[in-house]
């Protein structure tokens, strides 16, 4: 097999199971949050995503030895109140939900400010570099797009919580939250299609791309 096929395989692999472990951990999730009976199992789904990101930041810190064992007696104070911890959860599933979408929404409204650049446009400087007149001011209002889109969600998170049942919660923020976030995506590809020239268009894989020099500090190109 050809070297570019074979990374494009593999690629195509990694994409795949982190799709699949998306899926697999919403469904569960959705389940383990609309348990009439929950118990320590729902308890521990709802933690594990904060406790993996702190192990992960703990391993990764210049302080490797204290930070696990921090992340020990975290883990140790929790199962010694693993009987509150079981009512509650699901406000740990709401901080994850609303705090994620609240804090994008945080983050694309506030490259909108005068002196800023618009987060989309950040993207699409990495891809471009320079961009063009029609680029940059279609990049501004996708970033409006996107802050009206995550304020929305947290904002419907929040009311579904307070006024509906947990089940029916639980249907937006876990069943529903990434097959929305897809359709965002597709509307806005569209969107990209009809109203750019293809010397300005990119795909989702690059925008992906340059999500993630951006995101690991790498300076955009100039525009």
């Amino acid at each position: 097999m050809k070297p570019g096929l074979t990374a494009n395989l593999l690629r195509g692999i990694r994409w795949a199971a982190i799709a699949g472990f998306c899926i697999a951990y919403s469904v569960l999730s959705h389940f383990a949050a609309a348990d009439p009976n929950p118990d320590l199992f729902d308890a521990a789904v709802a933690m594990a995503p904060p406790l993996a990101l702190g192990a992960v930041l703990a391993w990764r810190s210049a302080h490797r030895l204290w930070m696990l064992l921090l992340c020990l007696g975290v883990c140790a104070a929790l199962y010694a109140s693993r009987h509150w911890l079981v009512q509650h959860f699901n406000w740990v599933f709401l901080l994850q939900h609303a705090g994620m979408q609240g804090l994008l929404g945080l983050a694309f409204g506030r490259s909108l400010r005068a002196g800023q650049v618009p987060m989309v446009s950040r993207f699409a400087a990495v891809i471009h570099g320079s961009l063009s007149p029609a680029l940059e001011r279609y990049t501004r209002q996708v970033t409006w797009a996107w802050t009206l889109y995550f304020s929305l969600m947290t904002s419907l998170s929040l009311l579904l919580f307070w006024l509906a049942p947990v089940a029916v919660w639980s249907v937006f923020a876990n069943l529903l939250n990434l097959p929305l976030l897809i359709l965002m995506f597709a509307a806005e590809y569209g969107a990209r299609v009809i109203l750019l020239p293809a010397s300005d268009r990119s795909g989702p894989l690059e925008a992906i791309r340059a999500w993630r020099q951006t995101g690991s500090g790498a300076a955009p190109p100039p525009t």
